[in-house]
């Protein structure tokens, strides 16, 4: 009669260890029904599920494992399993999986008991665990860790929309990102980024850099928080905004411009993109002018911003149609995908503002960056602890993977 076992096998990793374990399985006729192994700092853990033939060669398969276990020095344990166990392991292949994303500057065993402790209460069952940073020296400044662990989990979540609001909780308490998304071939064939810019691509919003050598930086500044958090409407305030640089010297675009920062991370991810065959743009509710030098820098496909409309050397602060706004954004995506060929599901949105939410609903991951409250909590996924690079994680990229 045909067994069913489980084979364990641990130790200190060396080449050559598997061939040498899969040589005595095929000497005994053995069928490979599933296999896995994991390194963890030189140390293997190895697991195969295999069907025993019951033959002369099959008799003695296990015994001859232990004793190469030993020679290569390894611990072996065999479990046995019933058909009917198996069977059942077999049926619940079809369940959906899913990925839940752990991104902080240090990973702690606090960090993990609370994701673990979160997919367990929603019925759902780790399947496996990756480390998708880098390894970190042990002095490494707090404010420059990069730290990632992706959880694959099998099952369905007993109430989706609880389960991410706690997520966002424990996020929020413990100074980390946790994403959550379904594990589907769009996850691993996105092709399209669009990427807000001001307070995204860079630290700063020109409107109110503008503002400042206008002399009405604390007036703008202030119309401009409260447009981003969600409680003005983003066209009218635009406008009034706008209007406000009326008679700006054209001159201070190129100073303001040379003192725009990058935020940390966007010189890896667009590097990144562009290696990976990804097509980019900027959909923004800032300037052309700014975006454009963007564009130079990181090498961004598209530009959709709006006009600073000059005249005789001096800001009109009069608006130039269409506006980029919230909706123009959403359907600059749709218009961008539908040019490459793509579909919804294969793009990627990021922002920070409200005016970012349409565009970030319909991609298929929506990122709020570094965003206000409202923005996080309406949007599919959030990062705030890392650079805008932690997309890659969100998408199984892996540091190793990277080639700069």
């Amino acid at each position: 009669m045909r067994e069913i076992v489980l084979i364990n096998i641990t130790g200190v990793d060396r080449p050559g260890l598997t061939a040498a374990i899969t040589g005595v399985l095929a000497q005994g006729g053995v069928n490979i029904l599933d296999i896995g192994q994991a390194v963890i700092h030189d140390t293997l853990s190895f697991g195969i599920l295999v069907e025993i033939p019951d033959t002369e060669q099959g008799k003695s398969v296990l015994k001859d494992i232990l004793f190469k276990g030993y020679e290569l020095d390894q611990q072996v344990r065999f479990t046995p399993v019933s058909e009917e166990d198996y069977q059942q392991w077999v049926g619940n292949q079809g369940k959906k999986r899913h990925i839940v994303t752990l991104l902080t500057r240090k990973v702690t065993a606090g960090q993990l008991q609370a994701v673990s402790s979160i997919t367990a209460k929603y019925g759902l069952n780790i399947d496996h665990i990756d480390r998708l940073s880098g390894r970190m020296p042990l002095d490494t400044p707090a404010d420059k860790g990069k730290g990632c662990i992706e959880f694959s989990v099998r099952g369905e979540a007993a109430d989706p929309q609880a389960l991410r609001a706690e997520f966002l909780s424990v996020a929020q308490e413990l100074n980390v990102d946790i994403a959550f998304q379904e594990d589907s071939l769009f996850r691993r064939n996105r092709r399209l980024a669009v990427f807000d810019m001001d307070s995204t691509l860079i630290e700063a919003e020109v409107i109110d850099e503008l503002a400042k050598a206008a002399g009405v930086g604390d007036k703008v500044s202030e119309i401009t928080e409260r447009a981003m958090a969600g409680e003005l409407d983003f066209r009218a305030s635009f406008k009034e905004r706008l209007a406000l640089l009326k008679g700006l010297d054209v001159g201070v675009l190129d100073s303001i411009g040379a003192s725009l920062r990058l935020t940390e991370g966007a010189e890896t991810l667009f590097a990144e993109l562009k290696r990976l065959g990804y097509k980019t743009a900027i959909l923004s509710g800032g300037f052309t002018y700014f975006a454009k030098q963007l564009q130079a820098r990181l090498g961004i496909d598209y530009v959709f911003a709006n006009e600073l409309e000059v005249v005789d050397g001096k800001v009109t602060g009069v608006a130039v149609e269409p506006i980029v706004d919230a909706q123009r954004k959403a359907d600059l995506l749709k218009e961008l995908a539908h040019k490459e060929g793509l579909r919804l599901e294969q793009t990627i949105a990021v922002g920070d503002g409200a005016n970012d939410l349409p565009m970030l609903a319909i991609a298929g991951l929506g990122v709020a960056f570094r965003a206000k409250p409202l923005v996080k909590q309406s949007a599919k996924q959030a990062i705030s602890t890392l650079g805008l690079d932690g997309v890659l994680y969100l998408l199984g990229f892996r540091d190793r993977d990277g080639q700069l």
